[in-house]
């Protein structure tokens, strides 16, 4: 019994010691400190390039026939309809749209992945622990994020995140106005995240989408500011959405909850399977 109880007491103690040398392996000084709640800086709008107006102003490099379906989305929306807005329907905006940062979002780092919270989308997991692409993994709106920490001034802290990520369902847009990616959902997005050298309470994000509706990559530069005294609330896109589609029609609820024509000579929507009074 007692050499029982002195293999067990040892067992334990093996443990204990593979944890605590599991928790002395990652050490948290040698990351940059990315606490708080990231937002967008105050003026500037949904738009996916924060330095241009949304929609043309982009100057997106489309290819001619991505190019038409983003000018039928903005003549849609000129008409009344919503264009390839796709989150009119509460789908996720998906990568690289919820890097806009419609709402604020934070980052934490462990061991192995480093995770970007959002107040109004799935979280981002963002694997910093060497694997590969896997070749059978679910495609998904955000993506699969292969990231890696990177020392750019050799001073033996980590200052930058390099992440690529892949493996995306869509359909998926840039922003409201209906900027399109490929169909092919072959998208490969590549992300440069680290703190301002001269402010460490501003993020610059380098991201570049390579896509088969460009002509070339396309990169843009953004920036995000730092709030230290964090307040989260809960921003839920299905809860008094008062856009209603039907078939391929998008309608819109009022304040009374009846169906309203979002363009002008809109049909009502096909009530076939509804029995209607005498």
């Amino acid at each position: 019994m007692l050499r029982r109880n002195s293999i067990s007491g040892l067992a334990l103690a093996g443990a204990l010691l593979m944890t605590v040398a599991g928790a002395q392996a990652f050490d948290e000084t040698r990351y940059p400190d990315l606490s708080g709640q990231w937002s967008k800086p105050q003026g500037i709008g949904n738009q996916w390039d924060q330095t241009k107006p949304p929609g043309r102003a982009q100057q997106a490099p489309l290819t001619a026939e991505y190019q038409a379906i983003f000018e039928a989305s903005l003549a849609d929306q000129a008409a009344g309809g919503q264009g390839g807005d796709t989150r009119i329907t509460c789908v996720s905006t998906g990568m690289p749209r919820m890097m806009t940062a419609v709402r604020p979002f934070e980052f934490v780092i462990t061991p192995n992945v480093t995770y970007i919270n959002f107040e109004n989308n799935q979280p981002r997991r963002i694997y910093t622990d060497g694997r590969s692409f896997p070749k059978d993994e679910e495609a998904t709106w955000s993506g699969y994020s292969i990231g890696k920490w990177v020392d750019t001034d050799n001073d033996g802290r980590f200052d930058t995140l390099e992440v690529e990520t892949r493996n995306f369902k869509g359909p998926r847009v840039y922003e409201a106005s209906g900027i399109p990616l490929h169909s092919d959902n072959e998208s490969v997005i590549r992300e440069r995240i680290a703190l301002d050298k001269a402010n460490k309470d501003v993020l610059r994000y380098e991201i570049t989408t390579v896509d088969h509706a460009l002509t070339k990559p396309w990169t843009v530069l953004k920036t995000f500011r730092r709030e230290r005294n964090v307040l989260w609330s809960e921003d839920q896109c299905s809860e008094n959405n008062n856009h209603v589609v039907v078939g391929n029609q998008f309608y819109f609820l009022s304040g009374d909850g009846y169906l309203m024509p979002t363009r002008k000579d809109q049909p009502p929507p096909d009530t076939r399977y509804f029995r209607t009074g005498r």
